[in-house]
């Protein structure tokens, strides 16, 4: 576990937005843990968030020209991940999709700088891959390229519905359908080695055996 996906688990504790205790996940799943990135809601903590994407970007070497942020989530983290870019000297557009197009005023579906070159997508997390589909398509229409897809969390899940689970997780689906990486801040094996690390005295030791049961039951390899 690197030191910035300890940190980003840490903080996501501290926000509220990784919990831990019984939740139903939406492919209908038990899950003893619930990270909702929809809680990073105030100018602290999207800027702090924008600096974890921002240096998981810059620390994977991947080259890329600017940014699109997939509606709805996808926009505050697409502007956000570019101002800290920028902040690290290195300053590139961005661009996000409406989900209804515009007939009025510069009309269409997109906002933001005109789609050029390779693109990252960022979102929070990937469960089915809709949404990087969707954005694919939107970007390679426009003519560019689709490089890099950036989220927060990858919780290495296999994809489908019990009794029919895949053997790749959404997150390698959406590479192996798509002929590019996926990085993410943090991923389950990082939440593990945290729990572990963290020991009796936080707390969180109590849900190690969960998330290492669940880990197994739904974990790709």
């Amino acid at each position: 576990m690197s030191a910035l996906s300890e940190e980003f688990i840490r903080f996501s504790l501290d926000c509220g937005v990784l919990r831990f205790g019984e939740f139903t996940t939406k492919a209908g799943r038990k899950s003893p843990y619930f990270f909702n990135a929809g809680l990073f809601n105030d100018g602290h903590s999207l800027m702090v968030l924008a600096d974890y994407y921002a240096e998981t970007l810059l620390q994977s070497g991947l080259e890329f020209d600017m940014l699109f942020g997939p509606a709805y989530k996808g926009i505050p983290l697409a502007a956000s991940v570019a101002v800290s870019l920028a902040k690290k000297g290195h300053n590139v557009p961005f661009a996000y999709n409406r989900k209804e197009a515009k007939d009025h005023g510069e009309g269409g579906i997109m906002v933001g700088a005109p789609l050029k070159g390779r693109i990252v997508i960022i979102d929070d997390v990937i469960t089915a891959g809709t949404s990087v589909n969707e954005s694919v398509n939107i970007i390679t229409r426009a003519g560019a390229t689709p490089s890099i897809v950036l989220i927060a969390l990858d919780r290495m899940e296999r994809a489908g519905k019990d009794g029919d689970l895949s053997e790749l997780s959404a997150v390698q689906e959406v590479q192996k359908k798509h002929g590019m990486p996926v990085l993410s801040i943090a991923n389950l094996d990082n939440l593990m080695g945290y729990l572990e690390k963290a020991g009796s005295d936080s707390g969180l030791s109590a849900y190690q055996d969960a998330v290492k049961a669940y880990r197994d039951k739904y974990g790709a390899k």
